[in-house]
């Protein structure tokens, strides 16, 4: 499926390769058979969007959007694993999906980086890359959500995303379940977590425990959720 390797593209962090070369994003596009009209028109109106605007301009706002805090992490497994030594026998696993399909990948990506993950679907055949989106459709339906929430034109990647899996994962169900969820990466929740990795580093060091208790009742909360149950919805 050669949209999901240009909404690979797109998903990346933007670079003046990718104004030189939108035309063939889109010409890639045309020679697809898996979009509708309307997710084309929405994918070109994506590319219009993005590259007709100020590259420094994208960078930066990419950068706010999925580089501040873990709300809308490009990391799979973040919203599934945390910080959990689960996470890494997934990476090991992901990893070794990756290899038996003959795909090397960069030292400097994690597996589970969202782009790579569609990268290395687009290379499989239609059901299986299907599926591969379905495997993953209920965090494609949070960040679609966050990213609404956020009034991101990314969210319409997400979208297409979820419109080529077939996925009965509803956005809006989702959407229900992040109304009252507290921004992550707003200057007070990105302190919060300064705060928190500080204390980590004096207990470790050998802090008494009431002061560690005192910090976490603190701030407990003052991070939005990151590990919703939205499966089945």
């Amino acid at each position: 499926m050669i949209e999901l390797l240009v909404i690979s593209r797109l998903l990346e962090y933007p670079d003046t390769a990718l104004w030189q070369h939108q035309q063939e994003l889109r010409d890639a596009l045309a020679e697809g058979g898996a979009l509708n009209l309307q997710q084309a028109a929405q994918l070109n109106n994506f590319i219009s969007t993005l590259c007709g605007g100020d590259l420094l301009d994208a960078q930066a706002s990419y950068s706010e959007l999925f580089d501040r805090g873990r709300a809308t992490s490009m990391l799979l497994f973040e919203h599934v694993h945390g910080e959990s030594r689960d996470r890494g026998q997934a990476m090991v696993n992901l990893m070794n999906q990756y290899q038996q399909a003959g795909m090397e990948i960069d030292s400097r990506e994690l597996p589970d980086h969202l782009p790579l993950y569609l990268e290395y679907l687009s290379q499989r055949e239609e059901s299986e890359a299907r599926g591969g989106l379905q495997d993953v459709a209920p965090i494609l339906a949070l960040l679609a959500a966050r990213l609404k929430q956020r009034e991101s034109v990314y969210a319409v990647l997400f979208d297409v995303l979820l419109g080529l899996s077939q996925s009965d994962v509803a956005v809006e169900s989702v959407s229900l379940q992040i109304a009252n969820e507290a921004r992550d990466d707003t200057p007070q929740a990105l302190d919060a977590v300064w705060e928190e990795e500080q204390v980590k580093f004096v207990a470790d060091a050998g802090c008494g425990e009431s002061e560690i208790s005192s910090h976490q009742r603190r701030f407990a909360g003052a991070v939005a959720p990151q590990y919703l149950n939205i499966g089945g919805q």
